[in-house]
């Protein structure tokens, strides 16, 4: 299987290095630059995924992602970093056809299982992994089952795919709204209270690791496997 190259962006070269060594240790090819008007000149659709900072130079990433999407109409998943956190620029790295998100400081894992989740959703004839685990907890996608130490959680249909999907993107806030376009998709109407419900049932079918699916802040869940 060809590996999947990967462009990081950051005018932080100390930071471009520790991705570089962390990803390719994971078997990914990984290019470096330094800035976007360095990247902007190589050859963009040979990556698999691009993973940009934000605040840069004279170029930011958001106008980097603009040129690609809208210039050079190239379809490369992006995964934008920055040092901001705040609900705009997320809105707004996303509204430029941002893949992920993910806020500095960040751990090197995180990096790297949110990469693995873009990749599997944006190449799925390339399966990466059969299986996402976080220690005893684990999503087998195509056989449809959850497990904890092993022992298999009882979800429903409508259970399990809001669990993948937050585990498939580990950080990323889901607004109720978001949870209802992905998982219910037929035409139905279906109210914010049922995702507060199937949230809830999903914490107490989890245990102990039904902390690792938190609120933020009143915008939405997500999945964070540091509580784990």
């Amino acid at each position: 299987m060809n590996k999947h190259k990967i462009l990081v962006v950051d005018d932080e070269e100390d930071l471009c290095e520790i991705l570089k060594y962390n990803l390719e240790n994971e078997g990914f090819e990984v290019e470096m630059a330094y800035s976007a008007e360095e990247a902007l000149e190589l050859n963009l659709d040979t990556f698999s995924l691009l993973i940009l900072d934000i605040m840069m130079g004279k170029m930011s990433g958001f106008k980097m992602a603009e040129k690609i999407k809208k210039e050079k109409k190239l379809s490369v998943p992006i995964i934008f970093l920055t040092a901001k956190d705040t609900e705009n620029d997320t809105l707004t790295g996303f509204s430029l056809g941002a893949d992920d998100y993910i806020s500095k400081p960040f751990s090197v894992r995180q990096v790297i299982a949110r990469v693995k989740a873009v990749l599997n959703r944006t190449n799925p004839k390339v399966k990466l992994e059969e299986s996402i685990i976080y220690k005893g907890l684990k999503i087998n996608a195509n056989r449809k089952i959850a497990q904890i130490n092993n022992e298999s959680i009882k979800l429903t249909k409508k259970e399990f795919e809001i669990l993948k999907l937050l585990v498939e993107n580990p950080g990323r806030i889901y607004s109720r709204e978001e949870i209802l376009d992905e998982i219910w998709k037929e035409n139905v109407i279906v109210g914010d209270r049922t995702i507060d419900v199937n949230i809830a049932r999903i914490r107490k079918k989890m245990g102990s690791y039904g902390k690792t699916i938190v609120n933020r802040s009143g915008y939405g869940y997500c999945f964070d496997s540091e509580k784990i």
